[in-house]
């Protein structure tokens, strides 16, 4: 029997079968089995959509990042004999950059495929557990657990898990696995959890679950958070041009590692160009742009048509729209 130790109750075997096959029947009819990496058995491909999807929204990487990224680095071995530079121009917009160097890390590791097992892939750069099971489950079809964010409000709602620690709910998710279809079972949890299941104001009524589920009667019980608290920051860029080229240097920041920027300035009043918003992890930023005519250090020369496929970060490119648009 399965024991749901929080609450001292038994899921019966036979309603716990009952809720694998009630979850594999919604998730054939109503799962997202549009997404490209899920019509692939290629591990790269679902390693490549699995480090993009990390941080940033599915549409985003379905439709801008993912087919692209792949039509240049087609296969581990093209990925690993590309310069870092050009992995990072290609990677650029979708933030967190450390993502893709840890990608082309592995690449290099790794050429022709990835390792099978957990233990392995947890050895390579930029994989961590997560990345580890959703490579072994969508990949491999092993019968482990996957807990991404999603999965992760399920699994504390269906057992009514209050607090319960990260072991807790990566023991429950993978004892709940589906062994004859891991791979779908974990994917229509994942949908489950983006669709139905969500933060606020769960679709309980058209959720397969709800027949057992623990949490039902108190869903955001189980899944309330911190109000998450922000810190306001100001950075003061120099915009230096010419010849119709404008100065890049490389970034001093570690987020940014190898990637190239528009040089710090001391802001002067008179030399104000422009200015706009930009988020980060935990910042809200407010960049402010400058007329420089002094750049120190290295310095990389960029036209406006070459800085498309320059190795630069969301928040540089944010600022040469800003200043096109003062420019105007």
């Amino acid at each position: 029997m399965y024991a749901l130790e929080e609450k001292n109750l038994l899921l019966e075997p036979r309603q716990f079968e009952t809720a694998q096959k009630k979850l594999l029947e919604w998730y054939e009819v109503c799962g997202r089995h549009e997404l490209p990496w899920r019509l692939s058995e290629d591990v790269y491909h679902v390693y490549v959509s699995e480090i993009m999807l990390q941080q940033t929204q599915v549409n985003r990487v379905m439709q801008e990042y993912y087919p692209q990224f792949l039509e240049k680095f087609p296969t581990l071995k093209a990925l690993s004999e590309a310069d870092e530079a050009e992995v990072l121009a290609a990677w650029s917009g979708l933030g967190y950059y450390s993502r893709a160097r840890n990608l082309h890390a592995t690449a290099k590791l790794c050429p022709q495929t990835l390792p099978q097992t957990l233990d392995e892939l947890l050895k390579l750069p930029g994989i961590g557990p997560y990345t580890a099971s959703a490579i072994c489950s969508f990949a491999y079809n092993q019968q482990v657990g996957v807990v991404d964010t999603n999965i992760e409000r399920v699994i504390k709602r269906f057992f009514a898990l209050s607090q319960p620690s990260v072991n807790k709910v990566n023991a429950e998710a993978g004892g709940f696995v589906n062994a004859e279809q891991p791979r779908a079972h974990n994917l229509a949890l994942m949908d489950l959890g983006s669709l139905v299941c969500l933060p606020n104001n769960p679709k309980c009524e058209e959720c397969p679950l709800a027949f057992s589920c623990d949490g039902k009667n108190e869903p955001e019980f189980y899944t309330k958070k911190e109000k998450k608290v922000y810190e306001n920051l100001e950075l003061f860029y120099g915009v230096c041009e010419k010849n119709e080229k404008i100065a890049l240097v490389k970034s001093s920041a570690r987020m940014y590692k190898g990637m190239l920027e528009l040089p710090n300035v001391e802001p002067l009043e008179e030399d104000f160009i422009a200015a706009f918003k930009h988020s980060y992890t935990k910042y809200r930023l407010t960049v402010k742009l400058y007329k420089t005519d002094d750049v120190e250090g290295e310095v990389f020369w960029y036209n406006h048509e070459e800085i498309q496929n320059a190795p630069i970060s969301s928040l540089t490119r944010k600022a040469f729209g800003a200043l096109q648009k003062a420019q105007r």
